[in-house]
C-alpha cells in the first residue's frame, strides 16, 4: 500500500514467524456465517402475532397455577402495629432482643393442601444484600479453620469480638441470625388410617451443597456419647487446649461437670420406645474459654453438636437479593384437609422494630414456578396483548396505507475474499 511503512508489510517476516498474528479460523478472523434478516412489514406483523398468540395462553396457564396455590399468611410482629400492649399483640417484642416471648398463631386452611407444604418466615425492610453486610463473613472460618489473622479480622469487620471474647463465626451476617423458634402444635393430616397429627420437618431445608462444602465445625471439635451427664464425662486434669482430653466446664453453676449436651429431641439417636431416656453427649471445642461459639450465641436454636452445620443457620447465611424476602423454616409432607386449624407456637427473639421491619409466618403449597405469584402470569398476558394490539395496528397501516419497499436485489453484503 502506498505510503505504508516497511515494517507494516507482511513480507518483512515469514508468516510462520509472526507470533502475534491471529489464528486463521472463522471465529478469530470474523468470518462466521450469520443470518441477516430483512425486517419488512410482513415479517414484523407475523412475529408480533406469534408472540401474542403464545404469551397470552401461557400467561393464563401460569395465572391458573398460581391460583391453585394455597397460601396462609400472618404478620406476627411489625413496627407498624407495635404499641407495647402484649395482650393485643402477643408476638410483638419491640426492641427487646432475645425476649423469649411465647405466642400462638392460628390459621384455618381454606382448601385442601397437598404436600409438600412449605413453612416460610418473611422479613420486610431488611437489606441482606447490602455489600457491607454481605462481605462481613469469613468463609474459611465457616469451613472449620481456627486460625485468626489480621486478614480474617478484616473480613469480619466490624463484628469480630464482644467484650474481648472472639466470636466464632464472626461477622454481621452470622451474628444477626434469625432466632425466632417456630413449632407446629396442632393440626391433623388426612390419611387412609384416619386423621394423624401433623409433623413439621426442619431437615432438608438447606442446599445440600452448602452443608457439604461451606460449613464445618471448627478444627479440633469432637464429641461422643457419654455414659452419664455428670462429672464422670470429663477429665479434671485436662487443660482446655488439650485436644486429647475432655475438659470440665469451669463455670460455678456447672460444678465441674463436663461440657455436655442432652439430646432431648433425639436428633442424634433413634428413639425405639416412648420410655427411652435422652442420650447425653460430651463435646469439646478448641479454646472454649476464649471463644464464643454459635451455640453459645444462639443456644435457644443451635445445639453444640451441630454448631454451624445447623440447617436454619445455613439457610440464613445465603443472602437474599431484595429487602423483602422469605426463607424456608420447615415443611410438612402430609396432606391437609380444608377447614383444618393449624396452630403454631412462636418464641419471639428477633427484633424488627429497630429497622422498621416486619415478620410474617407463611404456610403454602407450591407449583412448577415456585410459590404464589399473580403478577408473573399477568406480565405474560399483558405482553401478549400488547403484541397483538401493535400487530393489528401495523397490519391495518400496511393494508390501508402501505409504504413502498425498496427492491431487495440491490442489497449487497460483504463477501469473503
Amino acid at each position: 500500500m502506498a505510503g505504508s511503512l516497511p515494517d507494516e508489510d507482511e513480507s518483512v517476516l515469514d508468516i510462520s514467524q509472526q507470533t502475534k498474528r491471529p489464528l486463521d479460523f472463522a471465529l478469530r478472523q470474523q468470518r462466521i456465517e450469520s443470518w441477516n434478516p430483512i425486517l419488512d412489514p410482513v415479517w414484523v406483523i407475523g412475529a408480533l402475532f406469534v408472540l401474542g398468540i403464545v404469551f397470552v395462553p401461557v400467561g393464563f396457564h401460569i395465572k391458573a397455577l398460581s391460583d391453585d396455590v394455597v397460601e396462609l399468611k400472618d404478620t406476627y410482629d411489625s413496627y407498624e402495629f407495635y404499641n407495647g400492649d402484649s395482650g393485643a399483640k402477643p408476638c410483638a417484642i419491640g426492641n427487646e432482643t432475645n425476649a423469649g416471648t411465647d405466642c400462638t398463631i392460628q390459621m384455618t386452611v381454606p382448601r385442601d393442601m397437598e404436600p409438600p407444604i412449605l413453612i416460610h418466615y418473611e422479613i420486610d425492610n431488611f437489606y441482606q444484600n447490602h455489600k457491607y453486610y454481605v462481605d462481613s463473613r469469613n468463609d474459611n472460618q465457616l469451613l472449620g479453620s481456627f486460625e485468626r489473622t489480621k486478614l480474617t479480622d478484616e473480613d469480619c469487620n466490624p463484628l469480630n469480638e464482644i467484650n474481648g471474647v472472639w466470636l466464632n463465626p464472626c461477622g454481621l451476617i452470622a451474628n444477626t441470625f434469625f432466632n425466632d423458634i417456630i413449632s407446629l402444635e396442632e393440626g391433623s393430616a388426612v390419611s387412609s388410617d384416619g386423621n394423624k397429627s401433623l409433623v413439621m420437618l426442619e431437615t432438608g431445608i438447606a442446599w445440600k451443597s452448602d452443608l457439604e462444602f461451606r460449613f464445618n465445625q471448627p478444627d479440633g471439635f469432637k464429641y461422643e456419647e457419654c455414659a452419664a451427664c455428670d462429672n464422670t464425662c470429663c477429665n479434671e486434669d485436662d487443660d482446655d487446649d488439650d485436644d486429647d482430653g475432655w475438659p470440665c466446664n469451669p463455670e460455678p453453676d456447672n460444678k465441674g461437670e463436663a461440657y455436655t449436651f442432652v439430646d432431648t429431641d433425639f436428633k442424634y439417636t433413634e428413639r425405639t420406645d416412648a420410655s427411652d431416656e435422652p442420650t447425653c453427649y460430651r463435646y469439646h471445642y478448641p479454646k472454649q474459654l476464649e471463644t464464643q461459639y454459635l451455640y453459645e450465641t444462639y443456644d435457644m436454636v443451635i445445639d453444640p453438636i451441630e454448631g454451624v452445620t445447623n440447617e436454619h443457620f445455613a439457610v440464613w447465611m445465603r443472602p437474599a437479593a431484595l429487602p423483602k424476602f422469605r426463607k424456608l423454616y420447615g415443611w410438612i409432607e402430609q396432606p391437609i384437609a380444608a377447614g383444618t386449624v393449624l396452630k403454631f407456637n412462636i418464641k419471639a427473639n428477633w427484633v424488627v422494630a429497630s429497622f422498621e421491619g416486619s415478620k410474617t409466618l407463611i404456610v403454602s403449597t407450591n407449583n412448577a414456578f415456585g410459590g404464589k405469584n399473580d403478577w408473573f402470569g399477568l406480565y405474560f398476558i399483558a405482553f401478549g396483548i400488547f403484541c397483538l394490539i401493535v400487530g393489528c395496528f401495523f397490519m391495518a397501516k400496511h393494508i390501508l396505507k402501505p409504504r413502498k419497499i425498496g427492491d431487495k436485489k440491490y442489497l449487497h453484503y460483504k463477501k469473503e475474499l
